[in-house]
C-alpha cells in the first residue's frame, strides 16, 4: 500500500478585542507571516500582530492571528 502525501488546509483566524475573524488562505504557497502581511492591507490592526503556532484541528491547520495593541494607563 502507497503512502500519499497530501498538504493540510490552512485556515486563519484574526483575534481583535475579542472578536474573532475567520480569513481565507489567500495562496497556499505562502508563508503564515506573508498572510499576515497580505492582510495587513485590509486591516491595520494586523501589523503589530503575533501568529500563534499551527493547531491541527479536522484536517486543517489553524494560525491564529491575535493583535498586542495593549491600553495606555
Amino acid at each position: 500500500m502507497p503512502l500519499l502525501a497530501t498538504q493540510l488546509e490552512r485556515k486563519f483566524k484574526f483575534i481583535n478585542k475579542g472578536q474573532t475573524l475567520d480569513l481565507t488562505d489567500p495562496d497556499p504557497g505562502m508563508s503564515p507571516q506573508a498572510v499576515l502581511n497580505f492582510y495587513a492591507n485590509t486591516y491595520p490592526e494586523l501589523i503589530t500582530a503575533k501568529i500563534s503556532e499551527p493547531k491541527f484541528d479536522n484536517d486543517q491547520l489553524e494560525y491564529k492571528f491575535e493583535t498586542v495593541m495593549g491600553t495606555k494607563g
